[in-house]
């Protein structure tokens, strides 16, 4: 049962009961969805994503609140002159957490690494048999396929060969999916046929220690008192209150029941900003709201169609309802921020009655049905797709079609997209790294099907583009293949873009230190409270 408008001061009594600390030591972060669980490296969403983060470490880490790569597990790095050949120095005296059932009996090396990124390549490995999942984020990037092997020549000392070069390798290590598992723990789940556990009951070596998790309720994690880097835990408790309206969410940080959420409604900027008890934090999104259509489903498989519904789409109309002051037309399958991004690149003109041509022509008759997907969720790409749907269902109505809008609870919606059921799809992306690849690799090649790539397009003319850019070095390189990728894919039209949208954060002004993310992350290390 959901509980949205659970009253806080229930929370905050949890909180005085369990742990005799300060209101100050203690953080609640209103959250809009539940997590499928804590395994990351199954799960590609942000909501999967910021549940996991207090948890983990990876090899590198994203500097909070910025692009740029810094020590994590490794203290240092080398990179082989031919590129292929990564050697990882990692961090001495590093604890994992400990739970009811488990206490760690060594501290963090290179059998911990090891075991992280075999259980990701090799399909027969012992706990992948005990657990079998699959690693959407892996196998998209083709990591799967490019690193041949992980050794360790010590144990702090840890080896990655790739089969060519990836000029975004180490961004990629500092993504979610790389966080790094305990292998003795792992053995442990294994030993009590209960290697599931991974997922739901999880130990990691980072600023936070899981407690429980009530599904559409709570999150609860603690600080970690044997963390590696002491000054980045000032929280004593931490708390995600799951709340799925975005209403809901404003109106417990208005009252003070939480100090940290997201996604508000354009509506609600306004008066969010003039509140004197909150800060709205505002940056430029490295983001892009999109619509997918499935080219395996027909008559999405035909160009013209796709050609018909992306120029009778209105999206002007749509940026001004859905985004309001926060969103910017977009007609390019990543944002301009990101290098390499082609300006050349312009929509087709909107045009109803040419749709409709396109269309007859194709052989599909007025009337036809079709399931539009809609987000059950807020995203900072789409602060509201269901309007949007709505909006949408309306414009293809002018061109014939029939559409029915269609939406389930997230986790399953994300499943089913991904097992490619919908017809067209509503979403989004947020960058994850700074890199192009992340963009039109991750999200548009062949290997990505089944997991980012929700059109299940595969071109082979654009996909030899994109592997061969991410194999150079030399930007200038990268970027011309990178731009003609570009023109491939607004001509065969997999997507139609949307919108860009300003990333709005509103949080406390007891809350000192918290930045926001480029890549949409909610970082609560190095986070105080007043």
């Amino acid at each position: 049962m959901r509980h949205p408008t659970l009253p806080c001061a229930l929370l905050y009594l949890g909180l005085l009961i369990q742990a005799p600390t300060s209101l100050a030591g203690n953080l609640v972060f209103c959250s809009e969805g539940s997590p499928a669980g804590f395994d990351t490296a199954q799960f590609t969403s942000a909501t999967d994503n910021d549940a996991a983060e207090p948890i983990y470490n990876r090899l590198v880490e994203f500097q909070r609140g910025g692009t740029a790569v810094q020590p994590g597990l490794a203290t240092d790095w080398k990179v082989s002159d031919d590129g292929l050949r990564y050697t990882f120095h990692l961090r001495k005296g590093v604890g994992f957490h400990a739970n009811a059932s488990f206490t760690p009996s060594r501290d963090f090396n290179a059998d911990d690494v090891l075991f992280t990124f075999q259980r990701m390549l090799d399909r027969d490995h012992p706990f992948r048999q005990a657990y079998p999942t699959e690693f959407p984020y892996f196998v998209s990037m083709s990591l799967d396929k490019n690193i041949a092997r992980v050794e360790k020549t010590d144990p702090l000392t840890v080896v990655f060969t790739l089969n060519s070069v990836d000029a975004a390798f180490i961004q990629n290590l500092a993504m979610s999916f790389a966080s790094i598992l305990s292998a003795e723990y792992a053995e442990a789940l294994m030993a009590g046929g209960r290697a599931s556990d991974i997922n739901q009951k999880p130990i990691g070596t980072g600023p936070f220690i899981f407690q429980r998790y009530q599904k559409d309720a709570q999150i609860r994690y603690k600080g970690n008192p044997r963390y590696w880097a002491p000054e980045e835990v000032k929280l004593d408790n931490l708390i995600f209150s799951i709340n799925l309206d975005p209403s809901v969410r404003i109106q417990k940080l208005r009252r003070g029941e939480c100090q940290v959420t997201l996604h508000p409604r354009p509506a609600d900027l306004p008066s969010l900003k003039a509140d004197p008890n909150l800060r709205v934090l505002q940056q430029p999104g490295f983001n892009l709201g999109y619509i997918a259509y499935n080219t395996r489903h027909a008559p999405f498989d035909q160009l013209q169609v796709r050609q018909a519904m992306d120029m009778a789409v209105n999206k002007q109309a749509i940026v001004q309802a859905v985004y309001q002051d926060s969103g910017q037309l977009a007609s390019n399958a990543m944002p301009p921020t990101q290098w390499s991004y082609d300006d050349s690149i312009k929509d087709a003109a909107y045009d109803p009655d040419k749709a409709r041509e396109l269309l007859r022509a194709a052989g599909v008759a007025p009337g036809t049905e079709i399931d539009l997907w809609a987000m059950p969720v807020q995203r900072p790409y789409n602060p509201n797709a269901k309007l949007m749907a709505q909006m949408l269902q309306a414009d293809w109505s002018r061109i014939g079609l029939k559409v029915r809008i269609v939406s389930y609870e997230w986790g399953e919606h994300l499943k089913r997209l991904k097992n490619g059921e919908h017809d067209v799809a509503l979403m989004g992306w947020t960058g994850d790294n700074g890199d192009p690849d992340n963009w039109l690799g991750t999200l548009y090649n062949c290997d990505a099907i089944g997991s980012n790539n929700y059109a299940q397009w595969c071109d082979p003319l654009y996909d030899a583009l994109v592997k061969k850019a991410k194999t150079l070095t030399d930007p200038a390189q990268r970027t011309a293949l990178y731009q003609e990728a570009q023109h491939r894919l607004k001509q065969q039209v997999p997507i139609t873009p949307v919108a860009h949208s300003t990333v709005n954060q509103p949080i406390s002004t007891q809350v000192r230190d918290f930045k926001v993310s480029p890549f949409g992350r909610n970082d609560f290390s190095g986070v105080s409270r007043d």
